[in-house]
C-alpha cells in the first residue's frame, strides 16, 4: 500500500511538472506574440484576457452562411473538452492548465493557429489576437461540472 502511495504521489508530481511546463510555454508564446504585436503597432498595450475571451467567442459568418467561433468546437469554457462541429471528433481542452499537452510544441501551435484562423476568419490571426487568445486560455482553469 505504501509503495502504491509513493508511486501515485510521484505520478501526480510528474503530471504537475508537465502541466506547468506547458503553462510556461504558453506564457512564452504570449511574450513572443506580444513583442511582434508591439513591433507591428507601437500603440499595442499588451494582451488582455478580456480581448482574448471576446475573440474566442466572436461569431463570424462563413461563406456558406453559417456562423462559427472558436467556442463552436471548443465550447464556451476552454477548460472543457470540445467536439469538432463537423466531424464530431473529441477535442482535448485548450487550457494548458487542464491539458498538459497543449502548447508543448511551438511549431504545432503556429500551424494550428494558421489553419484555424484561415478556416474561420479567412486569414491568419494577428500577433495581438494570438497573445490575447492564449492569455485568456491561461485564465480558464476549471472544467464545467458535469451534471
Amino acid at each position: 500500500m505504501k509503495k502504491l502511495n509513493i508511486t501515485l504521489v510521484a505520478l501526480l508530481a510528474l503530471a504537475s511538472v508537465s502541466a506547468q511546463a506547458n503553462v510556461a510555454n504558453a506564457e512564452k508564446l504570449v511574450s513572443i506574440y506580444s513583442a511582434v504585436a508591439k513591433h507591428d503597432n507601437p500603440d499595442y498595450a499588451g494582451p488582455t484576457a478580456a480581448e482574448g475571451k471576446f475573440f474566442f467567442n466572436r461569431k463570424i459568418k462563413l461563406g456558406n452562411g453559417k456562423e462559427m467561433a472558436c467556442a463552436s468546437c471548443h465550447t464556451a469554457n476552454p477548460a472543457d473538452e470540445g467536439k469538432h462541429a463537423i466531424t464530431g471528433k473529441a477535442i482535448r481542452p485548450l487550457s494548458p492548465v487542464v491539458n498538459a499537452k497543449r502548447f508543448e510544441d511551438f511549431d504545432k501551435v503556429q500551424e494550428k493557429f494558421t489553419q484555424h484562423c484561415k478556416d474561420i476568419i479567412g486569414s491568419d490571426c494577428t500577433a495581438a489576437e494570438k497573445a490575447n487568445y492564449i492569455t485568456y486560455l491561461l485564465t480558464e482553469k476549471t472544467p464545467t461540472a458535469k451534471k
